[in-house]
């Protein structure tokens, strides 16, 4: 069974994706969710602006703080 790359809490960076408006920057999982179409997703927020998202595992790439 899959597991999420990400645990909540964790820091992460966005990789920008210019097709669907996200910019990119660091940000902070708040919420695992679950398994759709063979992928997760996860709900993070900005640590710079007050927004939160829902992006796919994908769309993100480690951060080593």
């Amino acid at each position: 069974m899959p597991i999420h790359k990400f645990k909540i809490g964790q820091i992460v960076e966005l990789s920008p994706a210019f097709t669907r408006n996200i910019p990119g920057g660091v940000y902070k999982i708040t919420k695992q969710l679950p398994e759709r179409n063979g992928e997760f997703k996860y709900r993070i927020k900005s640590i710079n602006k007050l927004h939160e998202r829902v992006v796919r595992e994908s769309d993100r790439k480690d951060r080593r703080c």
